[in-house]
């Protein structure tokens, strides 16, 4: 008797819902503005900022809709997406901006509260504020910072999923090696010291940085720009606490910089807040978008590509408008050298300030409070040798001459780095690639379901068999004759994220 049989495959994409990569390769500039912290006036330490050029120290969603421009890809975003600029001080106390590689990135995830994995997901209302991540902190409270964070599935045991903990979780410094398997994102929640860069990351490193996602659904702001908003338990999914049911898209800022410029220099990285370490690594936004449009994205625009061009309600703009968008810096910081050589002291007059105390004021730096860091080697994260992960996949760019580039330079200033990265073509988060189909069998379909956070990849074969029942793994489901069916099982793809 002939029955046709056909054999489900079960491709779990581990952690990945809908999302799109907000690139914006131009920067505005670097300035001592925030409109959030210090309206009206100038900033205590400088910011690379980008997005719409009504950016201003007192700046209003009407300012920023009402943009000429902005330098990100999208031009119905007129967002403002800012974080701390970084230097090196050479060792002879002089400053020098360090290079971004490629401009900033901003993911929106489309990840549903795990409470509620069919609920909407709703978009950031007009004028919306937030800001991730504390400016004073100086140290890292969960446990031994040589050691790597505990399986996300032990958090809630151990007792480290308050908001003050998972703050400290959503922000990470990712060593780059395009010749190795890349860490994982949010992996590492301090910057290493220099002699580990040098050692280590041989292309830069990644400035990773996860917002709350979870809203309250009443206030577009706070006093604090943070207690109208939470993290879900595992920062960049999972479940939203009690008082906060609303889920907004998942904003995950991204930026590459080109520490490796200076490998061999002596000297150290500064973070523009006087942070030598990464732990007061921030970032602010203030929503640009028309409510009513990004609904409409959030809502459409559901490919797991990742890829704004995949989504036709978008308009796209080039590289080079992105990159000639520049923001009007106010009168009081028009001489203010910020880029290039600045001097003997950071913007502003910014001392270092080491931990485990926050830092406080402007007081002057204490080399014996310093805090240790890891020495480690290098640490790949767990996903498949040689792909890409889910954030960083849109910098990933492949594996080049950069130690030849960054020695060409008369100086240590990273130029012509930079100019060798911009010109290459990002790479797309990959999504898994078709299963091989076995001898005897043939294609029928290929489905997508959603449950929470995560999508099951469902790839549909058929043939013709006696009828037989076999059962496989939780992610195989074989029907037909039992033996037949372990020696067909395809080999399975799994796109997992990086972080624990």
């Amino acid at each position: 008797m002939r029955i046709n049989i056909s054999l489900a495959i079960l491709v779990l994409l581990n952690g990945v819902a809908a999302f799109w990569r907000m690139e914006c390769r131009g920067r505005l500039g670097v300035a001592r503005l925030d409109p959030l912290i210090s309206p009206g006036t100038v900033s205590q330490h400088a910011h690379a900022i980008h997005g719409s050029s009504g950016f201003s120290n007192d700046a209003t969603h009407a300012d920023l809709v009402n943009g000429e421009c902005t330098s990100c890809i999208v031009t119905q975003d007129k967002s403002a997406y800012w974080a701390p600029n970084l230097y090196f001080k050479h060792a002879n106390g002089t400053y020098e901006d360090v290079e971004q590689v490629g401009g900033m990135l901003a993911y929106y995830f489309l990840n549903p509260d795990a409470k509620n994995p069919n609920g909407k997901i709703q978009a950031f209302p007009n004028d919306f504020r937030m800001i991730a991540g504390d400016s004073t902190r100086r140290n890292y409270s969960l446990g031994d910072p040589q050691k790597p964070d505990p399986e996300k599935s032990r958090w809630a045991q151990l007792g480290q999923t308050t908001q003050y903990d998972l703050a400290q979780r959503a922000l990470g410094f990712n060593c780059l090696d395009y010749s190795k398997a890349p860490e994982g994102s949010l992996q590492r929640h301090y910057l290493p010291n220099k002699t580990y860069l040098d050692a280590n990351c041989p292309d830069g490193v990644r400035f990773e940085l996860s917002f709350p996602s979870c809203w309250n659904g009443k206030d577009i702001t706070s006093p604090d720009f943070k207690s109208h908003v939470a993290y879900p338990d595992l920062v960049l999914n999972g479940n939203c606490p009690d008082g906060f049911n609303v889920k907004l898209p998942g904003l995950f800022y991204e930026t590459i910089w080109a520490t490796n410029a200076f490998k061999g220099v002596d000297g150290e990285f500064v973070i523009s807040n006087g942070d030598v370490q990464g732990y007061g690594y921030h970032g602010d936004f203030m929503s640009g978008w028309d409510a009513n449009f990004l609904q409409e994205a959030v809502d459409q625009c559901t490919n797991l590509s990742g890829r704004v061009q995949d989504c036709p309600i978008f308009t796209l703009q080039t590289e080079d408008q992105q990159r000639q968008c520049k923001l009007t810096v106010p009168s009081a910081l028009a001489n203010e050298k910020v880029t290039g050589m600045i001097g003997n002291s950071l913007p502003g007059g910014v001392a270092i300030q080491l931990g485990p105390g926050p830092a406080i004021g402007n007081n002057p730096q204490t080399e014996s409070a310093s805090i240790p860091v890891p020495t480690v080697g290098y640490t790949p994260g767990t996903s498949v040798t040689g792909s890409s992960y889910l954030p960083g996949g849109v910098f990933a760019f492949g594996k080049t001459s950069t130690t030849n580039a960054a020695a060409s330079s008369a100086t240590p200033g990273v130029n012509a780095l930079a100019e060798q990265h911009s010109s290459l073509t990002p790479s797309p988060t990959p999504t898994p690639s078709e299963p091989p189909v076995p001898a005897g069998y043939q294609l029928v379909r290929t489905d997508y379901v959603t449950n929470g956070n995560v999508v099951s990849k469902i790839v549909v074969i058929e043939t013709v068999e006696y009828v037989m029942v076999a059962t496989e793994t939780v992610t195989v489901t074989a029907t037909g004759g039992a033996e037949k069916s372990r020696r067909q099982l395809l080999h399975l793809h799994q796109h997992r994220h990086g972080s624990h």
